[in-house]
This record gives C-alpha cells, structure tokens and sequence, in this order.
C-alpha cells in the first residue's frame, strides 16, 4: 500500500555548512537565499503551528507494542518498544495511517492477523483524544490563552506574512475536522479561511504534496514565490523540490525552549531545508530576510 506522492524518509543531503543570522537562531544553510518576494505560504499544523497534540508519540507506541503483544511473540517489551519508536520516527510527517499500515504489516509478520490500519487508526486517535481533551476544554473555555499551546512566535509570523499581502494555506497529516476544530480553538483559523486542509479516511486522495501541485496549478504561482514551514520531513521536501523556499520549524514541543530540536534539525536539513528555526520568536528578522530587507 503506497502513495507515489508521500514517500518514505530519504535523506538527500549530507554535512551542509550555515551560518546563524546575527544576533538570532535563526540558521542559513549555506547558498540559500529568496530569490522572488513570497507570495504564498504553506504551513503544516501539529508542532509548526499547534501543541495541542504534543506527546502523541507517548500514545502510539504502548498503543503498538499491545497489539504486537496479542500475536503471542517472544519478543520483550522493551525490544518491541524500540521496534515501534524506530518506524514511527521514520514515518513521522506522512499521514498517521501509513504508521498504521506498518502496524498491520507487523502484525503478520509475526503470524498475527492484521485489522484494517484504519481501525489502528481509530484506536489510536479516541486514546489520543482522551490525552488532549482538557487541553481542548481549557482552550475552548478560555481558562488557558491560545499563546500556551502555539509554537512560540506562531502569531506574529502569521500576522506579518498576511500583512505583507502573502496568502497562506494550512496542510496537515491529522485529519481534517480535527485540524479545522483545532485551529478555530487556537485563533488561528482566520488566517487561512478555506485554505485548512487536513487527511481523510481515503488517505489516497489527499497528501501535502497534492495540495502543493493544487496551489501551483490553480493560483498561478511562480514556485519561487511559495515558502513552506513544517516540522516534519513531508512538507519540506516537497516545498524544496517544487522549487521553493523550506524553513524547518525544529520545535522543542515539550520544552518550548527556545532551542531547535537536534532530531528535527539533522532530519529536515537531510531533505533540503534552507533555513532551521526553533520557532517563530524570532519572526520579524526572519521575514526581513524572506523579504531581503
């Protein structure tokens, strides 16, 4: 089961040299720079813009070394923990339901017999849920401020890039009421209008790479003049290779530290990010440099 428009991690890139923006963390790759103003911009959602699925990985793993468990294999829990850790990271910023299908293809090569990867799915998403809900309740009730589960910045750099008459368009692997309800209780919905695009159950009609081509073909733009910001590998490479501008967001999700996350850093500079940031606290400076200021 594969999808020609989201393939697997492949790092294209090897040791880059960069250079930090003065005065900032914001790292330049070395031999990158705009060559058009942006025009359009392409976010992802879950750890470039929002937190409120942050720890998710603590609810798929145990979720997947349970279910590798029923097959009656001889294998620890430990080692069935590093087994699932290792093929989620691999597949993290694809659809969820490709990490699902690699469940299922574990469960029969262990003798067991695989549910639907869209039945893993569900499962996995009503545990996750139970994990977020309060923090969807607080957002919704108002006790806690959108500011504490956006990645620091994400505000600013939305208001500067729509005042600097950028369109902008939200692509995310989480499916698509989620992403819209998500947004709404982040504020940030506004920005993006119908442009919130998210997966569905047919995970073949939808990937970030589609909606790139959409936004090419049926606005007319110049590749050059689309930037893409995301934390996960998927975006970026698709953002590099249809010519663009990719800013990795390296976010330290749990720690909002202000520091880019190693992983994240080596992972999405291999698929030819051009610029890396730790978030978006820094967005002005950032857009002078899109803007060459």
């Amino acid at each position: 089961m594969t999808d020609v428009h989201e393939g697997d991690y492949q790092r294209r890139v090897g040791e880059v040299s960069s250079h930090v923006l003065a005065g900032t963390s914001i790292e330049i790759v070395a031999g990158a720079r705009p060559h058009e103003v942006p025009r359009h911009a392409l976010f992802d959602f879950d750890g470039t813009l929002s937190l409120i699925r942050e720890g998710w990985v603590d609810v798929m793993v145990p979720l997947m070394v349970e279910v590798l468990q029923e097959t009656d294999t001889d294998e620890s829990p430990g080692a069935l923990t590093e087994l699932c850790r290792g093929f989620v990271d691999e597949l993290t910023g694809k659809q969820t339901i490709y990490q699902m299908i690699r469940l299922a293809e574990e469960v029969q090569a262990r003798g067991g017999t695989a549910e639907d990867p869209r039945d893993y799915k569900h499962r996995y998403h009503e545990l996750l849920m139970e994990r977020i809900q309060s923090r969807r309740e607080s957002l919704r009730s108002g006790a806690s401020p959108p500011e504490t589960m956006l990645v620091p910045g994400a505000l600013d750099v939305l208001k500067g890039l729509v005042a600097r008459g950028v369109q902008v368009y939200l692509a995310s692997g989480t499916d698509e009421q989620y992403v819209r309800e998500e947004a709404a209780l982040l504020g940030v919905d506004h920005f993006f209008g119908e442009e919130i695009h998210g997966a569905v159950d047919d995970f073949r009609s939808f990937s970030k790479q589609m909606i790139i081509e959409k936004i090419l073909e049926r606005d007319q733009v110049d590749p050059s003049r689309l930037v893409g910001f995301g934390d996960g590998y998927v975006e970026i490479d698709n953002v590099k290779s249809s010519g663009g501008i990719a800013i990795a967001v390296a976010s330290d999700e749990s720690g909002r530290s202000g520091r880019a996350d190693p992983w994240k850093r080596d992972r999405l500079i291999g698929v030819g990010a051009d610029v890396v940031i730790p978030d978006f606290g820094e967005s002005e400076r950032l857009l002078q440099w899109l803007w060459q200021e």
